[in-house]
């Protein structure tokens, strides 16, 4: 790091990225902050700081770097981490810069008085995490499925019973009858040690009429604004709250078909980004954004999305753009390169799963590489915007000019 850089550093204080230390400081206490940036989005520590003012003091301590490795990192945090480490000279004093990467093995742990405590970065303290936020922690590292959580107080007799069957019919071709509830447990759809069993998250958005009685995020909106920024006076807004699968009813001798809810979506959606148009003569329908490319975003916001966040998906539709916001940062390792290059990371591998026995999403889980980007580029030449932060994953899709 040049000495210009490190002094632009100490200049913005400490901050959610930065944080002053001396080197007299007790090793937990060092390991602390290095496990909040880790479980966070990464961050320098400078060593040789002063908290408070930014004065330089210097690093005081012989072989600090092994100290930092073997008592700080190799006693007090766990798993272990390899920050980058450089000193940095300023006048007659030197500055130990330890940059923390973004932690790909969440949640770290600080080891200390035998507990194993999970600290967060927020702003420039450094925070116990909540139970919430353990729970994200895991989810986003992989280790757990926050899908497969159970939804307590929920019973079996609360999903459509048509839906299952269909599901256990049409698509695993099994008889809903013979051993239905191992068959529910072995699947995760009961989860649980008490008895009876609670229905999981996913199967609850999936089969329950409504889902979103007992899990409010499985719900989705659909809000119109008239011009190109929020109003208050909106043109279209609605909550949909309808099961994230069809009902066909072709077992049953049904022929109503009611929509899964990414398809309600995309019919309502339909009036306010598409018109009919009449070129000789010959009725057709001109969208402003490619239809599939629209569904395909749907989809993936529906079955990507962050479980324990409480926010639901939504789609937004303004005079000049629509955006289709997923909640939650992206999965672990996961980054708006990666996901446009095709790279996959499930956070729901079995919502995932169901929806590519349904036929709504491609087996290669390539659609934003091969179906959205290609299609907005033929569409308009524009590509549709990435934008990832710690609440959601949003895309940007520009309306195509008038001509």
């Amino acid at each position: 790091m040049l000495k210009s850089d490190l002094l632009a550093l100490i200049n913005q204080g400490d901050g959610a990225k930065v944080e002053f230390k001396t080197d007299d400081v007790r090793p937990e206490s060092m390991a602390k902050e290095i496990v909040s940036f880790a479980n966070m989005n990464g961050g320098h520590i400078l060593i040789g700081v002063e908290d408070g003012g930014g004065k330089i003091v210097g690093v005081q301590r012989d072989n600090l770097q092994a100290w930092m490795m073997d008592t700080v990192i190799g006693r007090h945090v766990h798993p272990a981490i390899l920050p980058d480490y450089e000193e940095v000279a300023i006048d007659d004093a030197s500055v130990a810069v330890v940059k923390i990467p973004r932690g790909v093995a969440k949640p770290y742990v600080l080891r200390h008085n035998e507990r194993e405590d999970i600290y967060v970065r927020y702003g420039d303290t450094c925070q116990l995490a909540t139970r919430e936020q353990v729970v994200r922690l895991f989810d986003a590292s992989g280790l757990l499925s926050a899908e497969e959580l159970p939804v307590y107080g929920s019973r079996l007799d609360e999903l459509d019973a048509r839906r299952c069957a269909e599901y256990f019919q049409r698509i695993l071709g099994e008889s809903p009858m013979e051993n239905q509830r191992e068959i529910l447990v072995n699947r995760s759809f009961l989860v649980g040690d008490e008895s009876p069993q609670s229905c999981s998250i996913f199967a609850y958005a999936l089969f329950a009429k409504p889902p979103g009685r007992r899990v409010p995020q499985a719900v989705a909106r659909l809000t119109v604004y008239p011009g190109e920024d929020k109003d208050y006076d909106t043109v279209f807004d609605k909550v949909l709250d309808v099961p994230f699968l069809e009902f066909r009813g072709e077992l049953s001798g049904n022929d109503v078909i009611e929509p899964a809810l990414h398809e309600r979506l995309l019919d309502l959606v339909e009036p306010y980004i598409s018109e009919d148009k009449l070129p000789r003569g010959t009725r057709i329908r001109e969208w402003d954004y490619p239809r599939e490319a629209v569904r395909e975003l749907i989809v993936n916001a529906l079955i990507h999305r962050d479980w324990t966040k409480q926010n639901y998906v939504r789609v937004v539709v303004y005079k000049n753009r629509m955006e289709i916001i997923s909640p939650g940062a992206l999965p672990n390792g996961m980054t708006v390169e990666k996901i446009k290059s095709g790279a996959q990371l499930l956070r729901n591998p079995r919502l995932v799963r169901i929806f590519r026995e349904y036929g709504y999403l491609e087996d290669q889980g390539l659609g934003i590489r091969r179906k959205v980007i290609p299609l907005m580029k033929k569409h308009n030449d524009s590509e549709p915007k990435f934008e990832s932060t710690e609440d959601f994953f949003k895309v940007t899709l520009r309306k195509r000019r008038a001509k």
